[in-house]
């Protein structure tokens, strides 16, 4: 994984808009043998389910990702019982971390190996955890993080204080206290006004120009462990198409950063979901039937490393050939490598099929919203 990660960052790092997604993907499986598994929320399934769980850093550059790390996660009802964590060769060592300790931990390790990226993309699973936005913070990590719509913000320093003593009976008081009220970020972003709202086209898409409506405003967070509040910016994002869509972002990026640059690092985090797509769909992420740690391990490197070669293919060939994608890649493999069911003018044949269709998908896309548009304007 280390040299997989050392030459993503070769093709991917040092850029300013090279950035640290970590997100997670479940693995459902059946019986209890396999290593890690256990009842827990499954993401692929919606549900909680029978499934392994990995926490996965990948480096993100525009529309290029990469899966860089990957960790997985051992519940506690495992590393409680040594006896069952001897029988899938899991390391003595390993000790219960929770998912987001196991975020610091790779973002760490990225950066001992000298991993260059500017900020660090986080999912609300993360995002809810005060102690681990505060570390990356403390780390000096900038990061974009989704938060759930409950989250608390201040409008103005809640100032924490511990109270006197009020008489001599009871105990000292020891926990800091505020009296400034706190609003939950839905409950204000639905009280502001819409000419508050700032339109913006985050990037191009085979459906044509996403838009999106961003507010954006320094607020004070604090999450009452701490004896002083974070000032950070509250990034809310509504959907142009569905105004009911709306995703809520702390950031502790500098005050004068732009609501674009903002809105473009909180959706790089599409770029990961797709990744994953194509490392199950295409590299056989989710296709393997071991229960060991190390077997684990060795099957979600070279994953990687089958991802990180379609990824170089694909860049290489950009300029003749911008839709070319993992399941292309795969196809030609598939073809080329030792068995030929086709001959070589077959497969480009069909292959430029598949590319004049997108192109026409993504033609009408843009043609449709451009005439949307023009019916606005009349």
């Amino acid at each position: 994984m280390d040299q997989v990660a050392t030459d993503a960052d070769r093709l991917l790092g040092g850029s300013h808009d090279t950035g640290l997604i970590i997100d997670e993907t479940s693995f459902s499986k059946a019986g209890k043998k396999s290593v890690a598994v256990a009842r827990q929320w499954c993401g692929s399934l919606g549900k909680i389910e029978n499934c392994q769980v990995g926490v996965f850093s990948s480096l993100v550059r525009g529309s290029s990702a990469a899966l860089i790390d990957g960790r997985l996660y051992v519940p506690k009802e495992w590393t409680d019982d040594r006896k069952r964590c001897s029988k899938a060769q899991i390391p003595d060592d390993v000790v219960f971390k929770s998912k987001s300790q196991l975020a610091i931990d790779s973002v760490r390790h990225l950066r001992s190996l000298g991993i260059r990226f500017s900020w660090v993309g986080i999912d609300g699973g993360y995002g809810k955890e005060p102690h681990f936005l505060s570390t990356l913070d403390d780390d000096g990590e900038q990061f974009v993080a989704d938060v759930h719509k409950d989250q608390l913000i201040y409008l103005e320093d809640p100032a924490p204080y511990i109270p006197e003593r009020k008489s001599a009976k009871g105990r000292t008081p020891s926990r800091h206290v505020t009296n400034v009220k706190a609003a939950q970020v839905d409950a204000w972003a639905a009280a502001q006004p819409e000419e508050a709202w700032q339109r913006i086209t985050t990037r191009n898409t085979t459906k044509g120009m996403l838009l999106v409506d961003i507010l954006v405003q320094r607020v004070w967070v604090w999450n009452k462990e701490e004896t002083s509040a974070r000032y950070w910016s509250l990034v809310v994002r509504r959907e142009v198409e569905s105004r009911d869509t709306i995703k809520y972002s702390l950031s502790n990026a500098p005050d004068d950063i732009s609501a674009e640059r903002l809105a473009f690092m909180q959706g790089q985090r599409y770029f990961v979901e797709r990744a994953f797509q194509d490392a199950k769909g295409t590299a056989g992420m989710d296709q393997y039937q071991i229960r060991g740690w190390q077997s684990w391990h060795h099957h979600m490197s070279l994953v990687m490393m089958s991802m990180l070669f379609m990824l170089e293919t694909r860049l290489e060939q950009k300029e003749n050939h911008p839709l070319l994608s993992c399941p292309d890649v795969a196809t030609l493999l598939a073809s080329f490598l030792p068995r030929r069911d086709a001959d070589i003018e077959e497969v480009f044949r069909q292959m430029e099929v598949r590319h004049r269709q997108r192109q026409a998908s993504i033609d009408f896309a843009y043609s449709r919203q451009l005439s949307k548009l023009e019916a606005q304007l009349m």
